[in-house]
């Protein structure tokens, strides 16, 4: 499934749901299942879809493998009716993709953590800092805490940040956490993982060097804003996770292009190192860090204001992000 946030207009304001795309639509999954356990003949479907199907993606994705499972009965289920399916009180369960509005597929995490997984990646950002890659880095996989109340989907605008004269993308993948575990091995990781979405960690660069230079960070020189989008695409829809291209665009221009199979460091790694005594959470996001030749600094260049941001990942999507003056 791709999973998605959606917003549709009310009269009191606009109310976000969890959805899938299918098509040129996205299913209300919670609506689905109403239709699902009416059709069964439940009393009270609307009641028992609320706590099975939640249509909040933090509470859907607490709900765990029986909430993921009851999802994709509910959307098989409508998806053979097709669009003219309704709800039991005549509501709606098929939205036209072009009359709502795609949010962050997660737009609360519980937690964020953004690693440097990529070797080409600490390759280059060392060689610029005149330093050869930290001998640490082998032994384990390091990350850095995100400010995950600063999250923003696509086509959501990037309001310039701070006085940065460095403003820069990262081209990232993004593992979001399913079950709550503790001390997870290596090899059960997987199982762990509820799904994938594109990640662009954005960066004030000069602030962000000078608040590291500190010995702390980075802070205030990426917690303004992290993009997620456009989807939560579930394992099973991702053949081979490895052959992945990565893609970050400017304007239309490529400025970045990578290959996921060349990370040094795999999401079961990241999650048995950051479980090892500590627990994970439904909600948590792990970023790979960006790819080897992911981002302005690589590049010796930024963006500016106005500029139109893209990160391509097939086939989970597009995120794409402009940055306001």
């Amino acid at each position: 499934m791709k999973l998605v946030t959606f917003q549709i207009g009310t009269p009191l304001g606009p109310f976000s749901r969890v959805g899938a795309l299918h098509g040129q639509h996205v299913v209300d999954l919670n609506m689905a299942y109403v239709r699902w356990l009416s059709d069964q003949g439940e009393a009270q479907p609307h009641r028992l879809a609320d706590a099975q199907v939640p249509s909040i993606m933090l509470a859907f994705l607490e709900g765990g493998p029986s909430t993921m499972a009851a999802a994709r009965r509910a959307l098989d289920y409508v998806a053979a009716i097709g669009p003219s399916a309704q709800g039991p009180g005549a509501e709606t369960l098929y939205y036209q993709l072009d009359t709502v509005r795609l949010a962050a597929p997660l737009p609360n995490p519980s937690s964020l953590r953004d690693f440097i997984a990529f070797e080409d990646h600490i390759a280059a950002t060392s060689k610029k800092r005149g330093q050869p890659i930290p001998p640490e880095w082998y032994k384990f996989p390091v990350y850095y805490k995100g400010n995950h109340r600063s999250i923003i989907g696509p086509d959501e605008a990037l309001p310039w940040p701070l006085d940065t004269a460095k403003l820069d993308y990262e081209l990232e993948l993004a593992c979001i956490i399913g079950r709550k575990g503790r001390d997870i091995p290596e090899r059960n990781a997987g199982d762990y993982i509820a799904g994938y979405t594109i990640m662009n960690d954005f960066s004030a660069r000069d602030v962000q060097f000078q608040e590291m230079a500190c010995r702390l960070g980075p802070a205030k020189g990426k917690d303004f804003a992290t993009a997620l989008g456009p989807c939560l695409m579930t394992p099973e829809e991702i053949l081979d996770l490895d052959a992945l291209t990565m893609i970050a665009r400017v304007n239309g221009e490529e400025w970045s292009r990578g290959r996921f199979g060349t990370i040094h460091w795999s999401f079961s790694q990241m999650i048995a190192h950051v479980s090892r005594g500590e627990t994970i959470y439904p909600g948590d996001v792990f970023g790979s860090g960006t790819v080897g030749g992911g981002c302005g600094l690589e590049l010796d260049r930024y963006l500016k204001p106005g500029d139109v941001v893209e990160l391509e990942i097939q086939p989970i999507g597009v995120l794409r992000t402009q940055v306001v003056a």
